[in-house]
């Protein structure tokens, strides 16, 4: 009798502590699935964080990547990835039925349509179908017409001089001016013509001084693009002759 009252006292202790130890455990899981959840709670606050502030940059108009290439920033880390695949000629989307590459997947898929024949996006104006989009708006219909041109490839318009076409009105002007010699765009310093305006607008930053081409690298600035273009070469032969030595 006295060794059955052991037994169960015994019993009574193993099952104690088996409880106490089952109550460890259990809250041991629950500490370890909360501190899981915290953690996951904080990466997922810094992501969302992040995306902000990105998101931010479209509203503020910063642009922190710069490309040291040629001097174009960009809101997006993505976007400046893209635009460097101009300068490396990395092409890392092919397509698979004629081995073309492309340095963007949008510009994939619109080339895709190519092979398929898909026309998915229909011009409200006149109905007509085309491969890709724009996204470009126009408040006069009349412009919106020479812009559906460009996509099209139709040029109505031709030289009378040469046969030479053109999508609108506006080229073919600029164009006859080789033929006339029209210069109707002169320089008040100096009295040179020219017969475009953007050309004006380039020569006058002789007179000016301004240099709105910066080199990002040395901060040397030059009055044309062109300039530029030929400085950035001489940074990327010193980069290939330090590499290679």
């Amino acid at each position: 009798m006295l060794l059955k009252e052991e037994s169960e006292v015994l019993d009574e202790m193993e099952k104690d502590q088996y409880e106490k130890h089952h109550d460890f455990t259990t809250e041991e899981n629950v500490c370890c699935s909360q501190t899981e959840n915290s953690s996951s709670q904080k990466r997922a606050f810094k992501t969302e964080t992040a995306n902000l502030k990105i998101h931010m940059n479209i509203h503020t108009g910063e642009k922190p990547f710069t490309c040291l290439q040629c001097g174009k920033s960009f809101t997006q880390k993505g976007s400046f990835n893209r635009h460097m695949r101009i300068h490396t000629g990395v092409k890392p989307y092919t397509c698979h039925q004629c081995g073309k590459g492309f340095t963007a997947e949008l510009n994939l898929r619109c080339h895709m349509n190519l092979h398929i024949g898909e026309k998915p996006f229909t011009c409200d104006q006149c109905g007509k179908s085309f491969r890709h989009k724009c996204g470009m708006s126009f408040t006069d219909s009349n412009h919106l017409k020479n812009h559906v041109l460009t996509h099209t490839g139709e040029k109505p318009f031709m030289c009378h001089y040469c046969g030479k076409t053109c999508s609108n009105q506006t080229s073919l002007k600029t164009h006859v001016r080789i033929h006339t010699g029209e210069k109707p765009f002169t320089c008040c310093q100096c009295g040179k013509s020219f017969t475009v305006k953007l050309s004006l607008e380039r020569h006058i930053r002789v007179h000016t001084g301004e240099k709105p081409f910066k080199c990002l690298q040395c901060k040397k600035s030059f009055t044309y693009q062109k300039d530029l273009k030929r400085h950035l070469q001489t940074h990327s032969v010193n980069t290939l002759q330090c590499t290679s030595v």
